[in-house]
Parts: structure tokens; sequence; C-alpha cells
């Protein structure tokens, strides 16, 4: 079985081929130190913390919470992205980031967007073009268009969260998922109900770092209990391993994903939030 949704994935050769196109604009999200390394032949880098949440307070590095609308259209403009431009995103850790500037696109309103398949592993194992130049293009004007049916907040899973009609999908470790690891957080454990499968385990252990085919995929979820048609809301610490496991749900075809942005970071450190280990 193939993916339902391949036109989320940009396979290195057709990337190879659009290296030039002006309506493609290929994004880096790995830090800036492996930027300057050595990057994709015209990628942009993205210059705010790649999680793409909002400012955090003193002492901490962000915040619990995407970006706001103005910061993003602002960020997004600033790359040479316009709502018409094929967005690219790739990294250097099994997609986790390139996922995550999926779906914070998405829920801005932006679906024209693809992660690289194998990402930056992947593109350095087939031996494919390098540059250390930074690209520069020229700024455009992007309007953010907030979607609310892609994203849950607190109130939303506490709503949802022991309904039979909705899965719960925790994409954290095992350590974080039985409490073992807090994270920092006040309180631990996994939302009650939740199921559980680690996002790493959707990618190939091999150098590749491919997204497994379709049957693995689904298999996975199978047995982690996500049934096939059921809407699912996913989680994490922070909302970026959640994105993650988002990606590859739709990847597969599941037609009502919400990610929990604050995730554990604001769940965990509630008062008025169940947990369990």
């Amino acid at each position: 079985m193939e993916y339902a949704r391949p036109e989320l994935l940009a396979e290195p050769d057709w990337l190879q081929e659009h290296l030039d196109d002006p309506g493609v604009r290929i994004v880096d999200c790995a830090r800036l130190e492996a930027y300057r390394r050595a990057h994709i032949p015209g990628a942009v880098y993205l210059p705010v913390h790649y999680y793409i949440k909002e400012p955090g307070p003193p002492g901490e590095e962000f915040g619990t919470f995407v970006m706001p609308p103005e910061s993003f259209a602002q960020l997004m403009g600033s790359l040479g992205i316009d709502n018409d431009t094929l967005v690219v995103a790739y990294d250097d850790n099994n997609s986790l980031l390139a996922a995550r500037l999926w779906w914070v696109l998405k829920y801005y309103g932006h679906t024209k967007a693809k992660v690289l398949n194998g990402g930056w592993h992947r593109w350095l194992t087939e031996r494919r073009p390098v540059t250390f130049h930074a690209s520069h293009p020229a700024p455009r004007s992007f309007v953010a268009r907030p979607n609310p049916d892609v994203i849950a907040d607190a109130e939303f899973l506490l709503q949802h969260y022991a309904d039979p009609a909705w899965c719960v999908l925790d994409a954290r470790t095992d350590e974080e998922w039985d409490g073992r690891n807090d994270r920092g957080n006040k309180r631990r454990g996994h939302v009650p109900g939740a199921r559980h499968l680690e996002w790493i385990r959707f990618v190939s252990r091999d150098d590749r770092r491919v997204f497994l085919p379709a049957a693995e995929l689904r298999r996975l979820l199978d047995e982690a209990g996500v049934p096939r048609d059921a809407p699912v809301i996913t989680y994490c610490q922070g909302g970026i391993r959640a994105a993650h496991a988002a990606f590859v749900l739709e990847l597969l075809g599941y037609e009502h994903v919400r990610v929990y942005d604050g995730s554990m970071r604001d769940w965990a450190n509630r008062d008025d939030t169940p947990l369990e280990v």
C-alpha cells in the first residue's frame, strides 16, 4: 500500500531538478552552524529558533506556543516566501524540524509545502550537490491565515481525551511516557487513555533516514492502537515531535489530525489537567 498523500514528500531527484525553480523555496531547518558548514544549493536558513515558537521568558530559549501570525508572516516574507511559493523543508534530524515547519505552515493556511524525504542525511548519502554559500532571496509578502481545525489547546484536549470517538497519540520517549523523565515539568506521566508511539520509529535507521513504507507505518500505528478512521490529537513535550507524528498521519491519509502545540510544557504544568503513569 502506497502513501495516501505522497505529494507531502519531496524526493531528492525531484528537488535536484527544481533547485533553480523560482517558485520553490528550500528551507534548511537545522542550526546555523550546520547551515554554514554546508547545505543544499539555494536553501535559506530559518533565522529563528527552529521550533518556531513564541519568544520565551527570561532565561528560556523559546516559549510554549507557536509564534503569532504577524511574526510568522514577517519571517516567511523575509525568506522570500509568499502564499504561492512551494516550500520544501529539510533538516539533519530525521525530518523532525522540517515536519514542524510543514505543520506551522499548514496551521497558517499555507498548504503548498513538502518535506524532503530523508533530509540532509539522504542528500549527502546520495552525493548530491552542496554549497556553503548562503542564499538571500528578495523579500516577499506572506499572509498568515490561522486554521483552528489543525491545532488543539488544553481546553480542547480536556473536552476530547476521554471521548471514545477520538484518539490521543503521545509521540514521546518511553521514559517520558511512564514518568521516569519529567523534562522539568511540575508533574509527570501521560494523558489518560492516550496511545504511545515514539516519533523516531516512523523513520528508517539506515543512512538514508527516509520515512518507512506506508504498510510499515500502518502496522506500527495499528499495534499502538491508533484507529485508522478516528480523529487524532498528537502531543509530546513541546509540539515538535507531535508535528512529526501529525505529518506521518496525514501522509497515510488521516483526515482529522490536530497537534496539541503546548503539549506537556503546558499540560503537565497546569493544575487542572489529568495525568497517569
